[in-house]
């Protein structure tokens, strides 16, 4: 049995939460590939929604990959994959050790099944092949990840065995997380908008909790409306249902205003799909740090306490 084979056959499945922006989802990716990537895995499989941060989390596992579904080189053709089929089984020292394909973007182009036969043929030749919307790839691949990604509210890492996952399992988790996601990340925005405009100036951290988000301040903010009036006023942008738009890779558009965002993908389309919001009326000290921790949670669990937020029985 190889080593690698030793080292993982017990692992089941890791879940993390699963960042809101670009950084911090790049991040993930290189502490997944570090902890959980074997270089002899040659079948790497991602599940996910559009726009719920599969590329950002390639970008952060293989570092200078090219993306075939990148704004600057999505019209690159022929596909690098389909070329190596084509170079008729070229191996050699020039050749990519490592190859991206986007299923639901190729599937446009080319009939599932060949894209099937290339991936084949590339690992068969030793090649590492990257595949975005793995689920779709499945019934005509005839074999699973040897690690398969999915990426919905939280992230599951998972190596697949002979029992399972499928990865239709793991689609079935994540798309169906994904929408709570988008409510929090939007709701995370429009508090801190909100917070600005009545005269925070202090900067903060970002960090996350099950079906919620994390304000992290280094000190308690002087902030002069109470935190019921943030949560009030938050509140009454959501019953006003007012459109939230990707703007650029930074922006976003909160009505009519412009606003900093670091991923602008990750959103509800007007602030009426935002469901149950809940601010946490107190800081929270994190007594490690010292640090002052406001909460907010989206949907139902926010009738819970706090401190059963990630508890067992939730997850």
């Amino acid at each position: 049995m190889p080593y690698s084979d030793r080292m993982q056959k017990s692992h089941l499945y890791t879940v993390f939460f699963a960042p809101r922006g670009f950084e911090r989802m790049a991040d993930l990716g290189m502490q997944i590939a570090q902890q959980y990537l074997s270089p002899f895995d040659k079948l790497i499989g991602l599940v996910g929604r559009a726009g719920s941060g599969k590329s950002m989390m390639i970008k952060g596992m293989f570092p200078g990959l090219e993306l075939v579904n990148d704004d600057d080189g999505v019209n690159v053709r022929p596909l690098p994959l389909l070329d190596l089929e084509d170079d008729d089984g070229d191996t050699g020292f020039y050749s990519a050790h490592t190859y991206h394909i986007d299923v639901h973007f190729e599937a446009a182009f080319t009939q599932t099944h060949r894209l099937a036969e290339a991936v084949r043929g590339a690992v068969s030749r030793g090649k590492r092949v990257v595949v975005e919307h793995f689920d779709l790839l499945y019934p005509s691949l005839g074999r699973n990840a040897h690690l398969l990604i999915g990426i919905g509210e939280e992230v599951i890492i998972t190596r697949p065995t002979l029992f399972g996952p499928e990865p239709a399992d793991i689609a079935d988790i994540v798309f169906a997380s994904l929408p709570l996601r988008r409510m929090t990340h939007s709701a995370e925005d429009l508090c801190e908008y909100v917070m600005r405009k009545r005269g925070l100036t202090e900067p903060f951290l970002h960090a996350d909790v099950r079906h919620g988000f994390i304000f992290s301040f280094q000190s308690k903010p002087a902030l002069p409306p109470g935190l019921d009036e943030v949560e009030n006023a938050v509140n009454d942008l959501i019953r006003a249902d007012i459109p939230i738009s990707f703007h650029d890779d930074r922006h976003i558009r909160i009505g009519d205003d412009l606003w900093l965002c670091h991923g602008p993908r990750m959103h509800v389309r007007s602030t009426g799909e935002i469901k149950h919001f809940t601010l946490n009326k107190e800081y929270l000290v994190e007594p490690i740090t010292d640090r002052f921790l406001l909460v907010g949670v989206v949907g139902e669990q926010g009738a819970q306490k706090i401190s059963d937020l990630n508890s067992l029985r939730l997850l």
